[in-house]
């Protein structure tokens, strides 16, 4: 382990974490054995009742066009007039990150009692490693989402079951470029005391 003192290393990596859009990825993304200490990162977020309910679906660069035949059949389910060239921008989102994976939560197993909110909550601790992680590689990351996700064609094509909500994608990859970083929220900004 590093010599530094655990605490500080955790909050200087946790600060050096930022969001750098897929478009401005690229290679080399992670490899298989990065790959697999990202996901055992994942495996350490809490989870009540060892529920496990969420699952990443790793989208390889051998299925990326027909993701983005997915991406293209989601816009014109919704929006029947848009034009070529929305479709086309459509169909290109799949090819922008040198490794991406999409989150879904399953709301629909047993135990009940377990709400949605503490699944989704979990799942989102689950990804925190991973970007956590990711930022320790050398990697940039980051989260998106956007209306495709909903759609019905998008889900079926990628096998989520009626009880499976598709929360987002993650990309990982190499910072090819970046936009200068966003001011932090201020600590005071988003607490009380009770």
């Amino acid at each position: 382990m590093n010599s530094q003192d655990p605490a500080a290393f955790a909050a200087q990596l946790i600060a050096q974490r930022h969001t750098v859009l897929p478009k401005r990825l690229i290679e080399p993304g992670p490899d298989e054995t990065q790959i697999k200490q990202l996901f055992l990162a994942a495996a350490t977020a809490p989870d009540h009742d060892q529920l496990m309910p969420w699952r990443f679906l790793i989208i390889p660069q051998n299925k990326r066009a027909a993701l983005g035949d997915l991406f293209a059949k989601a816009l014109l389910e919704r929006d029947d007039s848009a034009t070529p060239e929305q479709v086309l921008a459509a169909r290109d989102k799949a090819f922008r990150s040198p490794f991406l994976m999409l989150l879904s939560v399953d709301e629909g197993q047993p135990p009940f009692e377990i709400d949605v909110q503490e699944r989704v909550l979990s799942a989102g601790c689950a990804v925190q490693n991973i970007l956590l992680l990711a930022t320790a590689m050398g990697y940039g990351s980051s989260l998106t989402s956007g209306k495709a996700l909903k759609s019905t064609c998008l889900r079926e094509g990628l096998g989520l079951r009626d009880t499976e909500h598709a929360i987002c994608f993650l990309s990982i990859g190499t910072i090819g470029s970046q936009r200068p970083l966003r001011l932090r929220p201020s600590v005071s900004s988003f607490f009380k005391i009770w």
